[in-house]
This record gives structure tokens, C-alpha cells and sequence, in this order.
């Protein structure tokens, strides 16, 4: 048997829809990482070595070198690398020997990407997208757990419907037996007999299919929990059970406080919302683009020798101080993307009213949906009463050739119909809640991939 909980765990363990999801994340994750990577130190290192012979010299040679470049927030470009170099001469008149060379370089702007908002603009957007990504699968657990409850609630119902369809084939069976006794004790005409025995064909048909059906629905449910279709699974119909002894569970709250709620909680609109903010620093960035590039650069060459029996490879200290300037004379790719991330601005504002008005909508509806299914889950409810009181009145009166055989058909019918109907009444209402506390936001779902509201 297979419960309700243990279908939603099972879901979120296997779904491949769902393991999609959290692969989409990890990956944006390790994006995130690459991008971080770029404001980190980053180390370098090599080796190589070599032999050369000519015809007048024959040498043999190493050479290392091992440093690190960094990016600040500021923007400026630190690099640094220590190389030596070892050259031992077998024979010529060549001078060999070591040396060390201390090589370091400093670039920093001072107009155009000086500032640290523009330098880590790729880092933030990264940092904002991983935030994103984790709105939006926790938004779609929330959806996912509602639709695996949906599907579970549908089949079950499906399931019913065969145990009704079961209970209508044999209860007409069973009429079927006492109007051939009534008919050939001569108290009803054989007529009504074959209406029966008609009706009786007609039972078994409806029970028929509505077995294939379930079958065909359990077996794409198994396919949405990640089962192979083999498997034999039986769901829990202690569920509906427990759904009518809940009763009414109507929200405490009236469709504006709802419509508010789901404003504040609903992660898809804060995802809108932060995108219109990170369009207006895009402008800000492609602003800054526009100005011109004033850059300092610092660059050092300290060598050290090694004093050895042969003469050493000579290496000369030097400093460098350079100013780099570019006057913004030709700026219209610039100017062109500056233009882009207005148009983009509106278009993310526009956006972000689209996104608030349809889950005013969706609220509105899902609340409209809500308040229905409770009151067709009432009258589908007194229905029922009303069909079985009708059948065991009507078959009484047959039992004293008061009422014909069609009487009871048409009693019996109306409860088969009313029976279905009350079931159905009861998971809209249910599945009618889900998606009413789904869209305001206010359904919470577990690490275990449990429920609360």
C-alpha cells in the first residue's frame, strides 16, 4: 500500500523532472564558483629545460618561473612572477651561470571601471542568478508536491470509481435476481426482466472500463514517481477517509488578505521584482562605459645573481611608471548598449506588473475555485443522503408491487451517479486547497519533501 507521504518522498527521490531541477541549480552553483574564481589569487607555475648545440657552441639549460595574478574590487590587476634561469656551457665560448628575475605588475583605472559596482557587476549577477535558481526550485518543489498530491488524489478517485462501479454491477445483479423470482411468481411482467438483465450488461460494461482506466492512470502515475510501470503498488483509501472526517477546512482569511499574502510570499514575483533591479545596474554599468579610460601602470624587474666559478648571466634592474589615456571620442557600441538597458529596464518593470496582476488573478481565481468546491462538496453530500434513502424506499415498494423494477434502476442509477459525484466533490475540495494555499505561497514543503500549511 502505498501512502500519500511515502508517493511525494518517492517523487522527490526519482521524478526525473525534478532531479533536473537540482542538477539546474548545481550547475548554476559551479557558475557561481567560476565567477568568483576570477577575484581570487590565482597561482601560476612551469619548468623547462633544454639542450642546444651549434657548430661553434654546445649548452644545456633550465629554466622555472612561479607567481600569482589578482583582481581586486577596485579593479586593479596584480601580477607577479619569479623566474630562474640556469645555462651551464659544455663547450664554446658562450658564459653561463643563474639568475633570478623578480617581475611585478600593478594596472589600476582611474576613470572608465575604477569603480568596484561596475568591476564585481558579473559576480553580483552571478551571486543574484544562484539566488534565483534556488527561488525558483523552491517554487517548483511547491508545485511539484501539489501536482504529485493532484495525480495521487486523481487515482485514488479513479480507484473508487471502479469500487463503486463494482458495488453498482453487483447491486443490480442482485435486482436482477429478484425480479426473474418476482417475474416467474408472475408479480412483474417478464418485460421488466429484460430491462433488467439489459441494465445488468450495461453495469458490467461501465465496471469494465472504468477498471482499464484506473490501470492506465496508476501506470502514468508510477512513470511521474520515477517507477518502472511493473511495479504493483496499491494506493492508501484510508486518504479519503481522512479527507471526510476533516471536513470543511475553509482559510481564515478573506481573497484581499489572500491577494497580500501572496504578494509578499511568492518567490516568482521576487525573482521579477530583483530582476528590475538588476537592470537598473545595468544601466548604471553601461553608463560608466560611456566615459574615458585613465589607467596607471607600475611594472618592476629586480635580478639577483648567483656568484659561481663561472661568470654569471648579467640582468639589469628597472621601475616603470606609465599613464595610459583613451578620450571617449568613439563611443557608439557603448552608447548602443547604454540605449539596450533602458529598453531592457521598462521591459523588466513591465514585467514585474505582468507577474503581480496574474497572481492577483490566480489568487482570485484559485479563491473562486475554493469557495465552489466547498459548496458543491456540500450539496454533493446531501445528494448522496437523498439517493440512498430514494433507493431503499423505492426498493421496499417493489418488494410490494408498489413501484416497478424501472423505479429501482432509476434509484439505483441516480445513487451510482450521486456516489461518483460526492467522491469527486470531495478531492476538487481537496485538490481545490492545495492550489489555493500553492498560489498565495503560503504551502510549505519540508527538505523531506513533506507538507505543512
Amino acid at each position: 500500500v502505498l501512502s500519500l507521504a511515502q508517493a511525494v518522498a518517492i517523487g522527490t527521490a526519482h521524478n526525473r523532472d525534478y532531479q533536473t531541477q537540482k542538477e539546474l541549480l548545481y550547475t548554476m552553483a559551479l557558475d557561481l564558483r567560476l565567477t568568483r574564481h576570477i577575484f581570487e589569487t590565482q597561482y601560476f607555475g612551469g619548468f623547462s629545460g633544454g639542450y642546444n648545440s651549434d657548430w661553434n657552441d654546445e649548452v644545456v639549460g633550465l629554466e622555472g618561473n612561479l607567481g600569482f595574478n589578482r583582481l581586486l574590487a577596485t579593479g586593479t590587476f596584480i601580477s607577479t612572477k619569479i623566474s630562474t634561469a640556469w645555462l651551464d656551457v659544455l663547450s664554446g665560448n658562450m658564459e653561463g651561470g643563474i639568475a633570478s628575475v623578480l617581475t611585478a605588475t600593478v594596472s589600476q583605472p582611474l576613470l572608465r571601471g575604477s569603480d568596484p559596482k561596475v568591476v564585481t557587476e558579473n559576480l553580483t549577477q552571478a551571486e543574484r542568478d544562484t539566488l534565483y535558481q534556488i527561488r525558483s526550485f523552491n517554487r517548483f518543489r511547491k508545485t511539484f508536491v501539489v501536482s504529485i498530491i493532484t495525480q495521487y488524489y486523481q487515482t485514488l478517485e479513479l480507484y473508487e470509481q471502479t469500487r463503486i462501479a463494482e458495488n453498482n454491477y453487483n447491486t443490480i445483479s442482485w435486482l436482477c435476481d429478484r425480479v426473474e423470482k418476482l417475474a416467474n411468481a408472475g408479480r412483474l411482467p417478464s418485460l421488466e426482466l429484460d430491462r433488467m438483465r439489459q441494465e445488468k450488461l450495461i453495469a458490467r460494461d461501465i465496471y469494465v472500463q472504468t477498471v482499464k482506466e484506473y490501470g492506465t492512470l496508476l501506470d502514468s502515475f508510477k512513470i511521474t514517481l520515477g517507477m518502472p510501470t511493473t511495479t504493483e503498488i496499491r494506493l492508501d483509501e484510508s486518504n479519503l477517509k481522512t479527507l471526510k472526517a476533516a471536513g470543511m477546512q475553509y482559510p481564515d482569511f478573506e481573497e484581499s488578505e489572500a491577494v497580500e499574502i501572496a504578494l509578499y510570499q511568492r518567490l516568482d514575483l521576487t525573482n521579477n521584482a530583483d530582476a528590475v533591479i538588476d537592470a537598473q545596474r545595468k544601466v548604471y554599468v553601461a553608463a560608466d562605459a560611456l566615459g574615458a579610460d585613465l589607467s596607471v601602470v607600475g611594472t618592476t624587474n629586480v635580478a639577483s645573481q648567483d656568484q659561481g666559478s663561472r661568470q654569471t648571466m648579467q640582468a639589469a634592474d628597472d621601475y616603470n611608471v606609465d599613464f595610459e589615456l583613451s578620450l571617449p571620442f568613439d563611443r557608439v557600441a557603448e552608447q548602443n548598449v547604454y540605449r539596450k538597458a533602458l529598453i531592457i529596464l521598462n521591459q523588466r518593470q513591465r514585467e514585474y506588473d505582468l507577474a503581480a496582476d496574474t497572481i492577483k488573478m490566480e489568487i482570485r481565481q484559485a479563491y473562486r475555485d475554493l469557495k465552489e468546491a466547498t459548496e458543491r462538496y456540500k450539496l454533493q453530500s446531501e445528494g448522496l443522503i437523498l439517493a440512498q434513502e430514494r433507493f431503499r424506499k423505492t426498493y421496499l415498494l417493489m418488494q410490494y408491487a408498489r413501484a416497478s423494477s424501472r423505479r429501482v434502476l432509476d434509484a439505483q442509477n441516480a445513487l451510482f451517479d450521486a456516489q461518483n459525484e460526492a467522491t469527486d466533490a470531495l478531492l476538487d475540495y481537496a485538490i481545490a486547497m492545495l492550489n489555493f494555499y500553492r498560489d498565495t505561497g503560503a504551502l510549505q514543503v519540508l527538505p523531506d519533501g513533506m507538507w505543512k500549511l
